[in-house]
C-alpha cells in the first residue's frame, strides 16, 4: 500500500524522514562520482554552470532510482518521478535536483529562483519585510495521482588556477518542502534565507540565497559537504 502524500501534511516528522533518505541518495551518488567530477572540471571547456548540470545528471543516472513512467516539467537539472521505499511504507515522489558551480569564495550560500523552491521566502531586505512564494507546489498532482516534491541543491565549489578549473568541494543541501514552513522559516526574522543577487530597482527576477549555516542550525543533516581526496566523507547528523 502506497502512502498518500497528502497524509504528510499531518505527519511532518515522516516528511523530514523522506527528505533525509532522498538526500542520502543524492550524496552517495555524487560522492561515488567525485573523482570523475574532478577530471571533468579540469578538462572540460564548457561553462562551469553547464559542467555542474552534466555531473549531477550523470551521477544520478548511474545510480538509478525506482522510476515511475511519468514526465516531470520545470527548470530543474534532474527530474524523476519515482517510488521511495521505506521499511514501513512506500510513497510516490517527484525528485528535483538542481546544481550550480561557483567559485569557492561563495560556498556559504546557494542562489535559488522561485521556480526552484516550494517554501515562502520570508526575510527582511533593506529594512523591508519581503514575502515571496515559491512556484513549485508542495504536493504535485498529475492525472489524479499525488507526488510529494523533494528538492535538493548541489553546489560545486571550484577555484580557477592557471586558466584551469579546480574542483575544491561539493555542498549538497535538502531544501525543506513548503509543508515545513513553520519549522524552517516561521517569521521574517527567523529565516534560512538571505537577500538574493537580484536588484529590485532594475526589476530583476526575484532570487533568494539559501544560507547553509542557517539551514544547518535548524537541522544539521540537511547540509552535507563532500571534501575531495584525500579527505574522507562523514555524514553530518
Amino acid at each position: 500500500m502506497l502512502l498518500d502524500p497528502e497524509k504528510l501534511r499531518d505527519d511532518l516528522d515522516r516528511l523530514e524522514e523522506v527528505e533525509k533518505a532522498s538526500l542520502r541518495l543524492v550524496v552517495q551518488a555524487i560522492y561515488d562520482y567525485r573523482d570523475t567530477a574532478i577530471e571533468i572540471f579540469r578538462e572540460e571547456s564548457d561553462l562551469v554552470a553547464d559542467i555542474g548540470e552534466d555531473i549531477t545528471r550523470e551521477a544520478l543516472d548511474r545510480v538509478g532510482v525506482a522510476k515511475i513512467d511519468q514526465r516531470l516539467f520545470g527548470k530543474i537539472d534532474y527530474k524523476r518521478a519515482r517510488y521511495l521505499f521505506h521499511p514501513d511504507y512506500a510513497i510516490r515522489q517527484a525528485l528535483f535536483v538542481d546544481s550550480k558551480a561557483e567559485k569557492a569564495s561563495g560556498q556559504g550560500t546557494a542562489t535559488l529562483q522561485t521556480s526552484q523552491f516550494l517554501m515562502t521566502v520570508r526575510q527582511i531586505r533593506a529594512e523591508e519585510k519581503i514575502e515571496v512564494e515559491g512556484n513549485l507546489p508542495k504536493i504535485l498532482t498529475i492525472r489524479d495521482t499525488n507526488y510529494i516534491i523533494t528538492t535538493i541543491f548541489v553546489k560545486y565549489n571550484y577555484e580557477q588556477i592557471d586558466n584551469c578549473n579546480k574542483l575544491k568541494s561539493i555542498t549538497i543541501a535538502a531544501v525543506p518542502n513548503g509543508l515545513l514552513q513553520e519549522r524552517y522559516n516561521p517569521s521574517f526574522q527567523d529565516t534560512i534565507w538571505i537577500a538574493g543577487r537580484n536588484a529590485p530597482s532594475r526589476e530583476e527576477v526575484f532570487r533568494a540565497r539559501l544560507s547553509f549555516s542557517r539551514l544547518k542550525s535548524k537541522a544539521a543533516w540537511r547540509v552535507q559537504k563532500i571534501l575531495l581526496f584525500p579527505e574522507n566523507f562523514v555524514w553530518n547528523n
